[in-house]
């Protein structure tokens, strides 16, 4: 897995083959973990692609571990081993003021889908295909796909396509809400790039407060969000970023938030 820093702020964070087609072994996903929690405490990064390489996004778990570990006896503590580092990480990806962006060249499945889903946009190229993949493995979901998957498709739509083992065409998967839009594979990540460059020119605390106030409405009744926008703009109020915009918008001019 590499980290290449595009300038303007962003970093695009890209599978290689090997981790694209099962990055999720103890070692890989220690790495996976490593690489992008380095760019999401850059404080020159503010936004970041990820991306993965050939046929694959990012495939989830090395079955062949599994299966090693099914012959050993240690498959329990590897699946607690994976999921521990892991769905850290897709908190962090959720709560960091850092715009992620997913560009699906090709297939995301398992905890690789899960990586997709929690991520703040997703692009994909004509190629791309969302995989359920968990139920012909007899396993239960993990990787917030039962969290993520339903707040954008729907209940039912999510229940469909995990217990239906269903894989999803990019044209259906941005039919149902999974994705955001789909482009041809060539144009792929330079539309995933300036979807990038155009979230993160906001200010920090526009990114993070936007971000955290989405994530908690569905959990809130409407009078206490109300509260907690209150005490977020009023924190916003008195941030250089909210000086900026007011000056900019006086002076006729675009906003440089730092």
């Amino acid at each position: 897995m590499t980290r290449s820093d595009l300038g303007d702020g962003i970093s695009r964070i890209t599978f290689g083959a090997s981790a694209a087609s099962k990055g999720f072994s103890s070692e890989g996903m220690a790495a996976i973990a490593e690489v992008i929690n380095g760019a999401l405490d850059d404080p020159e990064i503010r936004a970041m692609v990820i991306t993965g390489s050939g046929r694959w996004f990012c495939a989830g778990a090395d079955i062949e571990a599994f299966r090693a570990a099914l012959d050993d006896d240690s498959i329990v503590a590897l699946v607690e081993d994976l999921t521990d580092t892991l769905h850290p990480l897709l908190v962090k990806i959720r709560q960091s003021s850092t715009i992620c962006v997913a560009a699906l060249n090709g297939a995301a499945a398992g905890g690789g889908l899960g990586l997709a889903l929690a991520c703040d946009y997703r692009v994909c190229g004509e190629s791309a295909l969302l995989v359920a993949g968990f139920a012909s493995l007899g396993l239960s979901p993990d990787g917030g796909t039962t969290w993520l998957l339903p707040r954008l498709v729907g209940d039912q739509a999510a229940r469909c396509f995990i217990l239906g083992n269903s894989r999803w065409k990019a044209a259906e998967a941005l039919a149902k809400g999974a994705v955001d839009e789909v482009v041809a594979n060539e144009e792929l990540l330079d539309r995933a790039h300036a979807v990038a460059a155009e979230w993160s020119k906001w200010s920090h605390h526009t990114r993070e407060a936007t971000k955290h106030l989405i994530e908690v409405q569905s959990t809130q009744d409407f009078a206490t969000h109300l509260r907690h926008e209150q005490v977020l703009i009023m924190a916003a109020s008195a941030s250089e970023g909210f000086k900026e915009g007011v000056n900019s918008f006086l002076e006729k001019r675009q906003p440089d938030f730092k």
